[in-house]
């Protein structure tokens, strides 16, 4: 695999794991009993994005190493995959 395709795969795990990570947590503010005028009451009281992104960024390390191995060690085929779901 190279560095570039590499990037381009991380990246495409990050965002997606992103997009999971996010509701993690999240209390609205009326949840909090904190609604700030000109607001929804929906909106997050305290959206912790800071850590939300350091928890992206190691889920998707560790997702992103279990495929590169699997990738690397040729764990998953395109042959394995025909036979397991029966493809002819």
């Amino acid at each position: 695999m190279s560095l570039t395709t590499a990037i381009a795969i991380y990246f495409i795990i990050w965002w997606t794991v992103l997009f999971a990570v996010l509701p993690w947590g999240v209390r609205s503010q009326a949840e909090s009993g904190t609604v700030a005028p000109g607001t929804d009451p929906g909106a997050p009281a305290i959206p912790k994005v800071w850590l939300k992104l350091a928890w992206t960024t190691i889920a998707s390390a560790v997702i992103f190493v279990l495929c590169a191995i699997a990738y690397n060690y040729r764990l998953v085929t395109i042959e394995g995959l025909v036979r397991l779901l029966g493809i002819t």
